[in-house]
């Protein structure tokens, strides 16, 4: 068994446990630091003991996966509010030089996110004067990027100037000290790159749009990569919270030796067209960045093809799923289910790993198509399921599942993950975490940002509630679903972490 150590986003199930879950029953043994040297939230970890256990742990590994934001600054939280100097930050990042040099046959692949500038007024994940003064920051950036390429209108002029007498110029030029150097560190770590420090890097996009700060800084990093000479060992598309899925996944490929062919199939015609809510481009060019990136490669031929991917996707925009029963005729008339459910079943009978990427819904799974797949029984027969957050972080989770199930074929633990992504992205994402925020939590006193604990009354309800969906929703004639660990990391209702196992009946 071959060992990969991972260094994770941060503390959350999703970066936390996921690649170790989906690494359950293969080859590969997942090796990760403590829970307690990664922090939590906005505190902190021992940013310093880090970098010295990935050097630790990397003495008789095959690979490792960093996140590079978590070795300069403890997690994706800390990265947005720290106020370390780049002469510090640098001198973190030399521990992957450290790591090349003293096993220079290490496969080394890395990420180092674009901080992001939310659209909205919240200090739950920035510095606190982002509750106050949030929107104007970022409304301040991306007016000015649209007036410096000379497409701003008259109303966006006035809207500048005006924010421009309001807002506090020193939180704005704080903010912007801080972006300056965290894109110096994505600089560096570029420059790593291109020495073949590291073997193969991403630069994700976390809450990406066409414009604004983040978006002129995704400008300058691609300027990077096309003068370091980079461009085929750094991409750069939309995501976050799934790359070292996507990494992970990619390494398992490597030492494999395959390159997994995957054919795409799309429930609606405008499917490829669309541009995804928290992104900044088409759907279909960040698929392909996302198969490229695990280490596949998109296929024309289903017959060749060793996954079938099949794309859920709205037949007009994209809404989030808490509006689901809200949801128009772009859910019904505009794009085709059966047909997608009826060729996941065609290629399962010809031994064809499918999966489904559903992204019709920002933030939440569809449960139309769960109900077909249930029809079908279908539902622990795939390959990969995932439709939780952004577009993206459902793509690099469905995709590494697949490729891994490809390979290494049906397990428990591949049913245990389906079983968990179902009753986390519909059960929790779509239905149960709006229900309780609308009905449990203003008799308690709470709101959906601070609750009673991660283990409290509001988490006890949530655990029932998801297992009655999942005894409902997820029983097939030879398995069902349990929870065996219910948690609500954060203190709040965003996220849900869960510990699933699938049962024979």
């Amino acid at each position: 068994m071959k060992k990969i150590v991972i260094m994770p986003l941060d503390e959350r199930p999703c970066n936390y446990q996921f690649n170790q879950w989906l690494a359950d029953d293969t080859d590969y043994e997942i090796v990760a630091p403590p829970l307690s040297m990664l922090g939590n939230k906005k505190e902190p970890g021992d940013v310093e003991a880090l970098g010295q256990w990935l050097l630790d742990n990397a003495r008789d590994a095959y690979g490792v996966v960093v996140a590079v934001d978590t070795l300069l600054y403890s997690g994706i939280i800390p990265s947005r509010l720290h106020y370390d100097s780049e002469e510090t930050l640098k001198a973190r990042l030399g521990v992957l030089k450290k790591l090349r040099i003293n096993y220079p046959d290490l496969v080394i692949y890395a990420y180092n996110l674009i901080m992001r500038n939310p659209r909205y007024s919240s200090s739950e994940e920035e510095p606190d004067y982002y509750e106050d003064w949030g929107r104007d920051i970022h409304r301040y950036g991306y007016i000015r990027h649209r007036m410096d390429l000379g497409v701003a209108d008259e109303s966006e002029k006035k809207e500048y100037a005006t924010i421009e007498k309001r807002l506090p110029m020193k939180y704005w030029d704080d903010y912007l000290k801080r972006r300056d150097v965290n894109f110096a560190m994505n600089k560096a770590f570029l420059e790593m790159t291109e020495e073949d420090v590291i073997d193969f890097a991403i630069v994700p996009q976390d809450d990406s749009s066409p414009y604004g700060l983040t978006a002129t800084d995704q400008i300058r990093v691609r300027d990077i990569i096309a003068e370091l000479d980079i461009d085929h060992k750094a991409y750069m598309y939309p995501g976050a919270d799934e790359v070292t899925n996507t990494l992970f996944a990619r390494m398992i490929n490597h030492d494999q030796g395959v390159t997994p062919k995957i054919k795409l199939h799309y429930t609606s015609d405008i499917g490829p067209t669309l541009i995804p809510p928290y992104e900044d481009r088409p759907l279909g060019t960040t698929v392909r960045y996302q198969v490229l990136a695990a280490g596949g490669m998109v296929s024309d031929s289903l017959k060749e093809a060793d996954i079938l991917l099949i794309l859920n996707t709205p037949g007009e925009a994209m809404i989030e799923a808490s509006n689901y029963e809200n949801r128009g005729i772009g859910y019904s008339a505009f794009r085709n289910l059966i047909e997608a459910v009826e060729t996941a079943e065609m290629a399962i009978t010809q031994g064809k790993s499918v999966v489904m990427g559903d992204v019709a819904y920002a933030n939440g799974g569809d449960p139309d198509l769960l109900r077909l797949l249930r029809q079908k029984k279908l539902l622990y027969t795939l390959g990969g399921y995932a439709g939780w957050n952004t577009s993206s972080n459902s793509l690099g989770t469905c995709i590494p599942q697949g490729m891994i199930h490809a390979l290494f074929g049906d397990r428990k633990a591949h049913r245990d993950f389906l079983a968990l992504r179902y009753i986390e992205d519909i059960g929790y994402c779509t239905f149960v975490r709006q229900a309780i925020i609308r009905e449990e939590l203003p008799g308690r006193g709470l709101s959906g940002r601070k609750i009673d604990g991660p283990r409290g009354g509001v988490a006890k309800v949530v655990r029932t509630r998801l297992q009655h969906f999942a005894d409902k929703e997820l029983t097939d004639p030879v398995y069902a679903a349990r929870i065996i660990d219910s948690y609500q990391p954060w203190d709040r209702m965003f996220e849900v972490g869960l510990t699933v196992e699938s049962v024979k009946r």
